[in-house]
């Protein structure tokens, strides 16, 4: 049975952000996916859209995550030549209620240290963007787009240079708090004694949690699925910047908005709804109310919206729960020290991952200096 000071439970962005940033510190280190690859769910189902961080509330992980890992991943993502495009997007109003919308993202985007934040009038908006009809919208020219694949791919080999290792087909079975930390179970017989526990599993962390020994209902820590659907359009040329909606009022999702890939391709999505299980076929049924949600902002013909990907979020808010933020937490105050908790990491978690990394990091270095 082999021994790690940092065992990472899922290889998506996230997972393998914080192992990159923990091998800057000493220690052996393992990040271990039940996949045979890394970022087979959420990572690599997304809009890849680097986010600058206006949507979330003053004080909140996602706030200040997002904000700092937005200025994080553009550099790592310079330094290490991994495509992307600072693009900037617009958040679009279509009426007087939503300007009211808009301003507050504005207000919000400002407290939370966003930089550049700029109002146009909707025939500014139309100047920069022809198809698009509005009444005003809200530039913010932060936002980006990024080549996922690449970025995890990076991350994956820069954890085995320095030592790591990174090792997909591993199932995790049980857990188990022992006195030197916890002992690992897998599908494929193998068990590994883990110092330092981290549970990055994505869609299945509550889980995770519970199989060390939380309470994860009485913890309010019960993940809810959420999925979403995108269409490509192969007839929109010549978009430069990513289109928003206003939110949806609930927090669920950030409405039907149109991104374009680093080929210039555009695609609209994702819509939002709640699912039991984790099946990535579409649900055409939903293409008409699709269609009339983009029709508000975007003047487009129904046939040329074509089928194109679906992606499911882990979310900790349910249908009708208020807005959750992250969870990332040391677990000594529920008697299981050296766990560090990932729970409910959605959007912006893509953005924020090198700065959830440093967070971990931090929580780490904290824990380990207290026990001396």
């Amino acid at each position: 049975m082999e021994t790690f000071d940092y065992v990472i439970i899922g290889a998506g962005a996230v997972g393998l952000a914080i192992g990159q940033r923990l091998t800057q510190l000493e220690g052996t280190i393992l990040v271990v996916d039940k996949e045979n690859s890394f970022g087979r769910h959420t990572s690599s189902r997304n809009s890849e859209v680097i986010h600058a961080g206006i949507y979330y509330p003053a004080g909140s992980l996602k706030a200040q995550l997002c904000v700092e890992g937005n200025k994080l991943l553009y550099n790592y993502l310079a330094e290490y030549r991994i495509p992307h495009c600072h693009t900037g997007k617009i958040i679009v109003a279509t009426n007087p209620e939503e300007e009211q919308v808009i301003q507050k993202y504005y207000e919000q985007g400002t407290a939370n240290g966003c930089e550049g934040l700029t109002f146009l009038s909707g025939a500014e908006v139309m100047q920069q963007e022809s198809r698009v009809t509005c009444t005003k919208g809200l530039l913010v020219p932060s936002s980006g787009i990024f080549d996922t694949h690449a970025y995890m791919k990076t991350l994956c080999a820069q954890i085995e240079e320095q030592g790591g290792f990174v090792v997909f087909g591993m199932e995790l079975l049980a857990i188990q708090p022992v006195a030197e930390g916890y002992l690992l179970s897998f599908a494929n017989g193998e068990q590994v004694l883990a110092r330092w526990l981290i549970n990055s599993g994505g869609m299945w962390s509550d889980q995770l949690a519970a199989m060390a020994g939380m309470d994860t209902e009485q913890a309010g820590l019960k993940l809810h699925w959420c999925k979403g659907e995108y269409y490509k359009v192969t007839k929109i040329k010549g978009v430069q910047r990513l289109i928003y909606p206003v939110a949806d009022p609930m927090g669920i999702f950030l409405g039907i908005h149109l991104t374009i890939n680093l080929n210039g391709e555009a695609r609209f999505g994702p819509n939002a709804f709640y699912v039991d299980d984790i099946s990535y076929k579409f649900h055409e049924e939903y293409l008409d109310d699709f269609y009339q949600s983009i029709q508000r902002y975007f003047q487009i013909d129904r046939e040329d919206l074509l089928p194109d990907d679906t992606g499911i979020r882990p979310k900790l808010q349910g249908p009708t729960d208020p807005v959750r933020d992250f969870y990332i937490q040391e677990e000594s105050g529920r008697g299981l020290p050296r766990l560090i908790n990932l729970i409910g990491i959605e959007s912006p978690g893509l953005t924020a991952s090198l700065s959830i990394a440093d967070y971990v990091s931090f929580l780490i270095k904290t824990k380990e200096k207290n026990i001396c």
